[in-house]
């Protein structure tokens, strides 16, 4: 090979990879979302709510191609979101499928929890199956709590929802944090993940039920001071009927 040759292979092979630095700082700056290439009006599509969005007109969102909404309840052992009675009441009255979800916090037990959900939420038969978020919060990535202590806790919570509800809550999570407390040790249990930067698939989630896609959609129909909501989607094959407590 020549010198002419080699240098413009060289030139190529630099412009390309470039390219690829500057797509990938795209994606994971939000300026290009791809994920969305993934979905289409086909699937089933949700959104995930809480207090931030106020209070949510439920009829508007289900003329967006919404199919349902899980709305937070609880966090911790004694916090209510301001806003969960009154957007689960306007759920049921639309008649869009709502679960209710609880945010797991690290500094309370397990039963504690659980009892604050059930206080809050009530009876679920005929609504989405349970959900508990678990995540990091404030410092706790950089400070984490001890794994045996913390499992101990989710179990705990998990087994008096599941003994309350007859079914298996479902777990959302990010692989941050699952691949340091819940891998191998949450088998069973369903899966909602969060990927809003590419595909679940590629970070090498295997079965799931929900895959949160997208932070940054805007909506018509809710007026708080958080303009974004989060944007979900059934896994291929899954339905709502499936998550559904009977």
């Amino acid at each position: 090979m020549n010198m002419r040759l080699r240098k413009a292979l060289i030139c190529s092979v630099l412009s390309l990879f470039g390219l690829v630095i500057i797509f990938a700082i795209l994606i994971l700056t939000k300026t290009v979302c791809i994920n969305k290439m993934f979905v289409s009006d086909n699937n089933i599509i949700g959104v995930d709510v809480s207090e931030y969005q106020d209070k949510i007109d439920m009829k508007k969102l289900s003329e967006q191609n919404v199919s349902f909404v899980y709305i937070k309840a609880t966090e911790g052992s004694s916090y209510q979101d301001a806003c969960f009675l009154e957007n689960w009441e306007n759920s049921h009255d639309r008649g869009l499928p709502a679960g209710a979800y609880h945010f797991f916090s690290f500094d309370s037990s397990g039963e504690a929890q659980a009892r604050n959900f059930i206080d809050t939420v009530g009876e679920l038969r005929g609504d989405l199956i349970p959900v508990v978020d678990f995540e990091y919060y404030g410092d706790k990535e950089n400070n984490r709590p001890d794994k045996d202590k913390v499992l101990r806790e989710l179990h705990d919570f998990l087994h008096i929802l599941e003994k309350e509800y007859g079914v298996k809550p479902m777990i959302y999570t990010l692989k941050n944090i699952y691949s340091v407390y819940l891998d191998g040790e949450v088998d069973g249990y369903p899966l909602w993940v969060r990927n809003v930067f590419y595909p679940a698939s590629f970070d090498g989630w295997g079965d799931y039920v929900i895959w949160q896609y997208l932070d940054t959609a805007q909506l018509d129909g809710y007026s708080g001071g958080e303009k974004c909501i989060d944007m979900d989607v059934l896994a291929d094959g899954m339905t709502l009927e499936k998550i559904t407590v009977k």
